[in-house]
């Protein structure tokens, strides 16, 4: 975000320790393992932006991220604490930057920019006051997981994305972790022309592919569900109404007629809060359902590295049989121009075949060293990926409880509302 486009809560500095030492290594000094550890982190205060530049309006949000060092061991300049403003699209440019650099492990998912499966009466507008503050609670979801992770917490970049307002743009493109990135159309061919893909990464795209269809088809039910609880409790409301009205022609009745109609109006405005409690629940889905793609995303680079590791193991091959043919005497047996020249004028001499055979040995060594090398990346690119594929699967497991369990706490709160509801218009019926 340019200089013109955040108000500065305060001016931020990068945290100053003695003996040169920086934070992060104090810390790993310490024996901590993650930034939460030792740090706290909110993203609070989202605050709606319009620029003009060459008389085109640009309208955002900008959030404000805070930080402060909890842990009085690590001495730090001023109180330790820091305070910045950062647009949505620097998350994204932090999370690609994350994705491509750490493309073994399982990048947490930034909220959606645009309200989705939402029920009819919920606003659609990104700008909306009500979705603009989920979207900063699911901000701050976002920072905290990155800051919870024994890797992703220790990245400098993200560290100065916390605490660095001026030049952070400039220091994290200056890293060029765009050419680590892999063109979508590669690894869609490595996808296909894999010929010992890994099973665990196949069982894991299927399974990612089922976790989001899974998710997505809980949201659309929920919005149905929705539209029809909203519906209901509306009727109500066209009941309290109907009971008020006829509690002025009745005047024996008259009394528990509007009491009455008193608590169907209550019955029927409470939807407002159910629904936008649901939300909150609904957001939290969305972020799993966003987690699938990060786990295809590492089964993509995967199969781009297997790929890479087969072609190299073709090579080698290839350079092998090549020099077994020279060994016999032999041109090739695929057609080439060497082979349809050697046919025409003669074979090549002794010396010429003794001088190719040294070449393809030079050849095969260097095929050789570069098939450990991959080799050596990829299995080790494997272990990473497995090892926080597990981590994540734990974190998932956990979370999904959580949810389901708190959601279905809520609906019981809810229905016991609506009990006492219901019994007081009872009350007020028996009366008549």
């Amino acid at each position: 975000m340019e200089e013109s486009d955040r108000s500065s809560a305060s001016t931020p500095e990068i945290l100053s320790y003695s003996a040169d030492e920086e934070p992060l290594e104090l810390a790993k000094k310490a024996g901590k393992k993650n930034l939460l550890q030792w740090m706290e982190i909110t993203v609070s205060e989202p605050e709606k932006k319009t620029v003009t530049s060459m008389k085109v309006q640009d309208t955002f949000y900008v959030y404000l991220i805070e930080t402060r060092i909890t842990d009085n061991s690590l001495a730090c300049k001023g109180d330790g604490t820091t305070s910045l403003w950062r647009r949505y699209n620097e998350f994204e440019l932090l999370r690609n930057y994350l994705e491509c650099t750490y493309p073994a492990l399982v990048i947490p998912p930034l909220p959606e920019k645009k309200p989705s499966y939402l029920w009819q009466g919920a606003p659609t507008d990104k700008f909306d006051p009500e979705f603009v503050e989920r979207r900063r609670a699911a901000l701050e979801i976002f920072l905290l997981r990155l800051a919870a992770h024994p890797i992703l917490s220790q990245d400098r970049m993200f560290i100065s994305f916390l605490q660095q307002d001026e030049g952070w743009k400039e220091t994290i493109y200056s890293t060029d972790f765009q050419s680590k990135s892999e063109s979508r159309l590669k690894a869609l061919s490595a996808a296909y022309r894999l010929k010992k893909p890994e099973k665990r990464f196949e069982e894991l795209k299927n399974y990612s592919n089922e976790l989001e269809s899974n998710i997505a088809n809980l949201l659309k039910i929920r919005a149905r569900m929705a539209d029809k609880v909203y519906g209901i409790h509306k009727v109500h409301s066209n009941y309290g109404r109907v009971f008020c009205e006829w509690s002025g022609i009745e005047k024996e009745m008259a009394e528990p007629l509007k009491s009455c109609g008193h608590y169907m109006n209550v019955y029927g405005q409470t939807v407002e809060g159910i629904l936008e409690e649901e939300e909150q629940y609904a957001d939290q889905l969305k972020e799993y359902m966003a987690f699938a793609d990060s786990l295809r995303t590492v089964c993509r680079k995967y199969e781009c590295m297997q790929y890479d590791f087969e072609r190299a193991e073709d090579n080698l091959a290839n350079k092998q049989i090549q020099k077994e043919q020279l060994n016999l005497g032999k041109a090739g047996s695929s057609f080439s121009l060497t082979g349809m020249k050697s046919k025409l004028f003669g074979g090549d001499t002794p010396e010429q075949r003794e001088q190719k055979i040294k070449q393809l040995e030079e050849q095969i060594k260097q095929a050789d060293s570069d098939l450990r090398k991959v080799g050596e990346e990829t299995q080790k690119f494997i272990d990473t990926a497995l090892r926080d594929i597990d981590r994540f699967k734990r974190q998932k497991v956990k979370d999904l409880r959580e949810i389901f369990t708190n959601y279905a706490i809520m609906q019981i709160k809810q229905c016991k509302k609506g009990i006492a509801v219901w019994t007081s218009a009872k009350d007020c019926l028996t009366k008549m």
